[in-house]
């Protein structure tokens, strides 16, 4: 995934969309999320406040952060679910 965007969505003259914004922001996976939020940003530069398109890159980069929390590899199972990862008896070289 890369950061350039597509010329057609910079052409001189041609207004970025909300669909434009849905398109990038609907596939991101944690991997790329900052990648896409970036591509959105650029997009949305140049918009007034209060522009609807404005409004909803906004959206999508505070889900595309929130996504990007998501990118590493998850370890354990959240908060006192723990299992234990040995048997005691193992442990300290105790037959079965």
């Amino acid at each position: 995934m890369s950061e350039a965007e597509r010329p057609d969505r910079l052409a001189p003259g041609r207004a970025v969309t909300v669909e434009d914004i849905r398109a990038l922001a609907g596939p991101a996976t944690p991997h790329f999320a900052l990648q896409i939020r970036n591509r959105v940003r650029r997009l949305i530069e140049p918009l007034p406040e209060g522009d609807p398109v404005r409004a909803e890159g906004e959206r999508q980069i505070a889900i595309l952060d929130e996504l990007a929390d998501h990118s590493g590899d998850p370890r354990g199972m959240g908060r006192g679910d723990e299992a234990p990862l040995h048997d005691e008896g193992q442990l300290h070289g105790e037959a079965q």
